[in-house]
């Protein structure tokens, strides 16, 4: 028996190199090279608001403060029960930007929710070229839209950004929390460079107006709450239509949740969309997952019975080098570096939550947005 698992363990290492060397070292080692495009078209930037008043407040002067020649803001206004609208309502007045509030309301001959919210809002959209964030979020740079609208041209529709989360001092689920999306970020942009765009994030993301029609918007994922970012992508996005666009004037940044209890209810929600992906995509993400979880048990088993454990441990070596070298070229490239030292603790960790979370969803499904 133990012969085998250790046959098995050397298939999963050869598994994991190919994810880390050859699919996501597509991103870690990719040189972005500058891009020659000055797109100069009219933009509308769309944020979506839910109870999100206080976030407004802070975050709205950020978007209004773009330099960039003509663009409008679009703010929808989600069915909030706070006084969303009427801050939304007040930069409009008080601002000499072009802003256009869209407030929406529950109706029960449509579908609640943010995707009916984001549909009058592309609806309402004055431009082509949408570009879209959160409430909680903000531009970490005035060049935003330039930055991520520049990879816009006749081929590319959609362009995925990363949002990056801001760091905490001294605080362990920040950083637990921050590798997620790291990680995260590394396995959507690889498979967008190898031609197997799968999802995006709508804290930073872009796409035209007519793409979003071309393919009836939400209608094939309307009556699932969340997916309104990775859902759609994963419908929409192709090999030709698709690019990523990672430079640093073109991050957004929101706070992450403060406590265990309520980053659960978000990766809960988050996770609970994947099973509407397209079957290859579940295929190699399930892959990924198993190969990680096999890592770990198949390696603690032969090193527990010293089997061959030279081998065994030469090849967990090797195994963690690859891990290293990839992550921390992608971590460079998106302003994450203080997260690399810990690295095997974080994927420890996020193996049991992603399988906490599976487990909690197969038995009840996560009904907040």
């Amino acid at each position: 028996m133990i012969a085998y698992i250790f046959i098995a363990f050397m298939v999963i290492i050869c598994i994991q190199f190919i994810y880390y060397i050859f699919i996501f070292g597509s991103f870690a080692f990719f040189k972005n090279k500058p891009t020659k495009n000055h797109f100069n078209q009219p933009v509308s930037v769309l944020i979506c608001a839910k109870n999100e008043a206080e976030n407004l407040k802070k975050n709205i002067p950020f978007f209004i403060n773009q330099n960039y020649p003509l663009f409008e803001l679009v703010l929808i206004n989600d069915s909030s029960s706070d006084n969303t609208l009427e801050v939304m309502e007040q930069f409009k007045k008080e601002s000499s930007a072009s802003i256009k509030v869209v407030n929406t309301i529950i109706n029960e001959q449509f579908w609640e929710g943010k995707k009916h919210a984001l549909t009058q809002g592309i609806k309402a959209a004055s431009y082509e070229h949408l570009l879209f964030s959160d409430a909680d979020c903000k531009p970490l740079s005035k060049n935003w839209i330039t930055e991520m609208t520049n990879n816009f041209n006749s081929q590319h529709k959609i362009i995925l950004g990363f949002g990056a989360y801001k760091k905490i001092k001294k605080s362990i689920l920040n950083k637990l929390i921050r590798f997620e999306t790291l990680l995260t970020a590394i396995q959507y942009f690889s498979y967008a460079k190898i031609g197997i765009p799968y999802m995006g994030v709508g804290r930073n993301l872009a796409y035209t107006k007519s793409l979003f029609f071309d393919v009836n918007g939400f209608a094939k994922h309307m009556k699932i709450k969340s997916g309104d970012d990775d859902l759609f992508i994963n419908q929409t996005a192709t090999k030709n239509n698709t690019t990523i666009c990672y430079s640093k004037d073109s991050f957004t940044e929101s706070t992450s949740k403060t406590t265990f209890k309520g980053w659960i209810q978000q990766k809960r929600r988050h996770i609970s969309t994947a099973t509407y992906y397209k079957p290859l995509h579940k295929f190699l993400l399930a892959v990924f997952y198993s190969s990680q979880v096999l890592f770990w048990i198949l390696g603690t088993i032969l090193l527990l019975n010293l089997y061959k454990w030279p081998i065994v441990s030469f090849l967990i070596f090797i195994r963690f080098l690859f891990l290293y070298i990839t992550i921390g070229f992608s971590a460079k490239k998106l302003n994450e570096t203080d997260l690399i030292l810990l690295i095997p603790f974080y994927e420890i960790f996020l193996i049991f939550i992603q399988m906490f979370i599976f487990i909690k969803n197969l038995i009840s499904k996560p009904t907040h947005w």
